[in-house]
């Protein structure tokens, strides 16, 4: 379980992003959550994963809950090649389906710097995958893809979220109803 009561949240010096935010994510609720940049979404996002803490209300996560995030950001490992980079969090036999799954199976021995934004974006989606998780974080995931890609990615992180609880921050309402994801507003 996600949760979040009263939260009031800025960053120094600036005015509130979040103001009085209350939310609970029950264990293998799915949800997108929606607001025009700049509102919120991706603070939500790094306060679950501990990269902010809670100014004003409270926040807390399931005790032992296990997070797997795809952040705006690919976060690649330059210096890794892609099944590298997927394998980080799993097994190479892992890395290997998710690449073939993503079509990504003939891009498994490039590095980062020679991937188009798109393969970059699905090899950040595969890495997420691999691991083993409770909670998959998704922030704009799936910006950049074409698609077909899209339509095959949406379907593969369907496959892998089964029951498990899924946050998508998204300014796409087709992503949210592939995965069926009911919308939060900010």
């Amino acid at each position: 379980m996600i949760e979040f009561k009263k939260v009031t949240f800025s960053y120094k010096g600036s005015a509130d992003i979040l103001k009085d935010f209350s939310l609970t994510v029950n264990k293998g609720e799915r949800v997108h959550i929606s607001a025009p940049s700049g509102k919120g979404k991706t603070t939500l996002l790094r306060i679950i994963c501990s990269l902010e803490k809670v100014k004003k209300g409270s926040f807390s996560l399931e005790n032992g809950a296990k997070l797997s995030v795809v952040f705006q950001e690919d976060r690649l490992i330059p210096y890794q090649t892609v099944k590298d980079n997927v394998a980080l969090f799993s097994n190479e036999k892992t890395a290997d389906v998710l690449l073939e799954k993503l079509g990504l199976e003939d891009a498994k021995n490039l590095f980062p710097e020679e991937l188009s934004g798109g393969m970059k974006r699905r090899v950040a989606l595969a890495r997420a995958l691999s691991k083993d998780f409770d909670i998959l974080l998704l922030d704009e995931a799936f910006t950049g893809l074409d698609e077909k890609a899209l339509e095959n990615a949406l379907k593969v992180t369907n496959e892998y979220l089964k029951d498990k609880t899924l946050v998508l921050i998204s300014h796409s309402e087709k992503e949210a109803e592939f995965l069926k994801a009911k919308k939060v507003n900010i």
